[in-house]
């Protein structure tokens, strides 16, 4: 940016300026200022003090403007501002086509201050401290969007910005429109990866097994799907007290993670009402409401009292399970979020009454986890992220599990990238899918919806009539419900 840009913006930005909008012009201001920042890291004192002008005459704090300010301290400083951040950048549709200029120019400064904090996470070693920021502040965008602080990196949902407590005004769902998801597919890039990506290297950045052995600084970290990968990858490397709160974390986020999908699952796998069956003529089943109002001619005025001659019950729900659910997940490198997702899931489902859960975990060996499904921590520590995959291997293992092919679902997790043995595997599932298994292929499973899969088999699963499915794993747990209701 040059000079003569930077001085032309700030003289636009002053409210004497005779030609054009002086809202556009502050606006404008703020704008190269968040550019100037993330694409340079030399300070333009002329965009800075202009900025700061606009940002004290619209009645905001100055410490907006303070790249070392994160968003929950100046949130903990000015309450009221949490409320504005919430849904601050969702998509909304413009009603009467109108724009509160002044408001725009707020919004602007406000807007600028969360991107610049995600965006701008600089180079070099990165401490605890500085990690456990930058996840609060992606919270604060992820909310600024209208999703739950979490919700776009793969992590849990429904807490506070970056983990720490919800800023006054933070609805039931995390967003300032309480039941409402936003629909972010037209940002380009998709934002989900790239706050990832950014967690991801700032992980890497990390000095992590000298801040696992200090618990002082181990204790300002905050589990995410980063963080968790990097662990899984690194546990063979670890002892001691470094161990012992690695194992902690990935504890935490498990049990986190799990009591969103454990919602997920026990709304969806209710089934359908069996009215051949006639109800239970039990207290627990007495449908009162519906008793009282069959009942209403007997109602004597004289007496005051309602005379019951019949009892009506509700029906009990009927659940059609399957005998066995076979979860094969492959835990090569480009899967990581899918294996962590997965086996906690197949845990949720192997307490279900009346399924068989067995889970397999693929690269170049397979391995049982059927044993630990119902610990998904004990089952993730035996995992072996990383290398390549073979599928065969992996369908050999699961094959001699199907007892009875029209009673069991076969989930398998991958971006069936294969290789030399893409038609082997192919074949071995075609023959599982012709004997009557229900074959669901999954992409990978995420909470951002990303996926990517390998076309030679997306083509061949269509064919078969048994189509790849999204990457978001609610689209996982309806299409279990599907089959388990």
């Amino acid at each position: 940016m040059t000079e003569q840009t930077t001085e032309q913006s700030a003289e636009h930005a002053t409210p004497q300026n005779p030609g054009g909008d002086p809202h556009d012009s502050r606006r404008q201001v703020l704008y190269w200022r968040l550019l100037a920042r993330l694409f340079d890291h030399e300070e333009q004192a002329t965009l800075e003090s202009a900025s700061l002008a606009v940002v004290e005459d619209i009645g905001l704090p100055s410490a907006l403007l303070d790249p070392q300010a994160s968003v929950d301290s100046i949130v903990q400083r000015h309450p009221e501002l949490a409320a504005e951040l919430d849904g601050l950048m969702a998509p909304e549709p413009d009603d009467d086509g109108t724009c509160d200029r002044a408001g725009e120019v707020r919004r602007a400064a406000l807007v600028s201050k969360v991107l610049l904090n995600v965006f701008a996470s600089g180079t070099g070693t990165v401490t605890a401290g500085q990690l456990a920021r930058w996840q609060s502040d992606a919270g604060w965008l992820e909310r600024a969007l209208g999703c739950r602080p979490g919700e776009l990196r793969g992590a849990r949902a429904g807490r506070g910005a970056g983990g720490g407590t919800a800023g006054p005004g933070l609805s039931p769902t995390g967003t300032g429109k309480p039941g409402t998801t936003p629909d972010l597919s037209r940002l380009i890039p998709a934002i989900g990866p790239e706050l990832g990506a950014i967690e991801a290297d700032l992980v890497k950045r990390m000095h992590l097994r000298e801040v696992l052995a200090d618990p002082k600084l181990a204790a300002q970290l905050t589990p995410s799907m980063s963080l968790i990968e990097q662990l899984l990858r690194d546990k063979n490397n670890l002892s001691g007290v470094a161990l012992a709160n690695a194992k902690a974390l990935i504890r935490r986020f498990v049990d986190e993670v799990a009591e969103v999908l454990r919602t997920q699952v026990e709304k969806a796998t209710v089934g359908a009402l069996d009215h051949s069956v006639p109800p239970k003529r039990v207290f627990r089943n007495l449908d009162l409401e519906r008793t009282i109002w069959k009942n209403l001619t007997n109602w004597s005025t004289e007496e005051e009292r309602l005379y019951v001659d019949r009892l009506y019950y509700r029906h009990t729900t009927r659940r059609t399970t399957p005998q066995r659910l076979i979860v094969v997940v492959d835990q090569s490198g480009s899967m990581v979020d899918s294996m962590v997702n997965c086996t906690i899931l197949a845990s949720i489902f192997a307490g279900l009454p009346k399924v068989d859960v067995h889970l397999i975990a693929y690269d170049t060996r397979a391995i049982d986890l059927t044993p630990w499904v119902n610990d998904p921590f004990e089952a993730l520590l035996r995992t072996n992220l990383g290398g390549g995959n073979d599928g065969p291997v992996a369908m050999a293992m699961a094959r001699p599990k199907i007892t009875g092919p029209k009673d069991t679902v076969m989930v398998w997790i991958s971006d069936f990238y294969e290789f030399d043995r893409s038609q082997p595997l192919f074949e071995g599932i075609e023959a599982v899918h012709r004997s009557g298994v229900k074959f669901i292929p999954v992409g990978s499973v995420t909470s951002s919806g990303r996926q990517e899969v390998n076309p030679w088999f997306r083509e061949r699963f269509k064919a078969l009539g048994t189509p790849v499915l999204s990457g978001h794993i609610r689209k996982l747990v309806h299409e279990l419900k599907m089959f388990l209701a």
